[in-house]
């Protein structure tokens, strides 16, 4: 079975169990997406869904965090991995917002890759997930070590990893393909010892 033959198969099974897969962090904007996604590097969604709901409550809109006290910000995302970085970083985020795009969140790649605390992977979940204008594919710690235990790259590097999958991957599939592999990490194949008695990619993974 090809790389890709393997791809096409893998998205027949996981598209059944999770159609139409997207970011499970609670957003009502595509401001709030991409601040819960800042916040999520090296955090859990289900972390950074318990401190967003107050934060976007009190500074729901891109020219409230770039007018907000950077102290209040860190001390609502307190909870948060490396919070004092991600509250200067979306704060600085929002102030460029404001000053070269109007106040709206970009939706390209390039611009959203230009601001502070923004990776391709947190650009990707916002063109793929508010914008549905895929660039690219999420590839977070799931991504990764799931694109390698499955046999779809050799690399370590998530950009690498992103450019392996972007050429076996089907474009129409960009969207949603980091997102299966993340929730069926999550719930089928973690990083922690586990059977895989009932794992619906039994068949296709090589250490089974």
């Amino acid at each position: 079975m090809t790389r890709e033959e393997k791809v096409k198969e893998i998205i027949k099974r996981l598209s059944k169990i999770y159609p139409q897969p997207k970011s499970a962090l609670i957003h009502e904007s595509a401001w709030q997406l991409l601040v819960a996604t800042i916040l999520s590097g090296q955090t859990t969604d289900k972390l950074v869904n318990t401190v967003t709901p107050e934060l976007f409550k009190k500074y729901p809109t891109v020219k409230d965090f770039a007018d907000a006290p950077v102290e209040d910000i860190n001390t609502m995302i307190k909870k948060v991995n490396f919070h004092n970085n991600k509250a200067k970083n979306s704060k600085a985020a929002a102030k460029i917002i404001m000053e070269k795009h109007n106040g709206v969140v970009p939706s390209t790649m390039e611009a959203l890759d230009a601001l502070p605390g923004v990776a391709r992977k947190t650009a990707n979940v916002v063109l793929s997930d508010y914008f549905h204008k895929p660039a690219g594919i999420v590839v977070d710690t799931h991504v990764v070590r799931l694109a390698n235990k499955l046999g779809l790259t050799k690399h370590k590097d998530p950009a690498k990893i992103e450019q392996d999958l972007m050429q076996i991957v089907p474009r129409d599939q960009w969207q949603y393909f980091g997102h299966y592999l993340v929730y069926f990490g999550r719930e089928f194949c973690p990083a922690r010892p586990h059977k895989c008695d009932e794992c619906p990619l039994k068949e296709l993974c090589p250490d089974t």
